[in-house]
């Protein structure tokens, strides 16, 4: 029974799909720790701890915008590069130069 060994360089559009998958990640995450500050922030205010609020605020927003660039610097690098290179075999489909085959000559 014959094994196939996985692929140690991703696709163009694997790269895409990964890179998309970094921007959402990133997102979520962002999304996660500006609800966390929120929630403590609200508890902080109700427990009469504005100061704790405004910091807990301030923090999650803090994180959040971190978690957000970080994952959309990610995503897009890896974007542009399987753009790239999907472009790359567009243009250099073909253009291959074979000398091992011999090159029919004309006969006088």
């Amino acid at each position: 029974m014959k094994t196939h060994k996985p692929s140690k360089h991703r696709s163009p559009g694997g790269d895409v799909g990964s890179g998309t998958g970094d921007i959402g990640k990133g997102a979520a995450k962002g999304t996660g720790a500006a609800a966390e500050g929120v929630g403590k922030g609200a508890g902080d205010l109700v427990t009469l701890h504005p100061i704790g609020a405004a910091t807990d605020v301030g923090k999650g927003a803090g994180v959040a915008g971190k978690d957000v660039g970080v994952g959309a610097v990610k995503g897009t690098g890896k974007i542009a590069k399987g753009t790239g290179r999907g472009i790359g075999k567009i243009f250099h489909h073909g253009h291959q130069d074979d000398t091992t085959t011999p090159s029919p000559e004309r006969q006088n």
